[in-house]
């Protein structure tokens, strides 16, 4: 078991992604339980990049997605999959990136602090399981390498869970 996380410093966030992945990896294969994996996936995004807000919404009802693990201030305990950016990519089953939340019509403001958000689903059988929301406090933080490494990362997530 990984008791230290490695984050090159001075690296772009690709070269960060890319040496937090297999260390992550190696953390979850001691373990099927997806909340757990859920869990260590938001602390090491949180340790590597220090996002406002990153965690996980777990679909335990139809239609519904309620709060997992995560790290950062106090969330939002549900989301109807009418609502918000994480239950558009939920209900879409694709990744969305929002560079203003102000911007996005229906966004659900958990902290007011949050100024851009990416959302990835976890998608099995083609049925939507989780979504990985990310908040960032400054406008415009996320971009098609964090969709690329973060659906990594679900998928990696899902596949040490089964």
């Amino acid at each position: 078991m990984a008791e230290h996380l490695l984050v090159p410093q001075g690296a772009d966030k690709a070269e960060i992604y890319r040496e937090l992945l297999p260390q992550l990896e190696a953390v979850m294969a001691a373990t099927t339980d997806m909340v757990a994996n859920m869990a260590n996936a938001a602390a090491v995004l949180k340790t590597g990049f220090d996002f406002h807000w990153v965690g996980f919404y777990r679909v335990l009802k139809p239609e519904l997605l309620t709060l997992g693990p995560f790290q950062g201030p106090l969330a939002c305990v549900d989301i109807p999959f009418a609502k918000g950016v994480c239950g558009k990519a939920a209900r879409d089953r694709a990744t969305v990136i929002v560079p203003d939340v102000e911007a996005f019509p229906g966004h659900i403001a958990c902290s007011s602090l949050s100024k851009s958000e990416i959302v990835v689903p976890g998608v099995v059988d083609g049925q939507t399981v989780f979504v990985l929301d990310v908040d960032s406090a400054r406008l415009n933080d996320f971009d098609v390498v964090d969709q690329e490494w973060l659906e990594k990362i679900v998928a990696a997530v899902i596949k040490a869970s089964t």
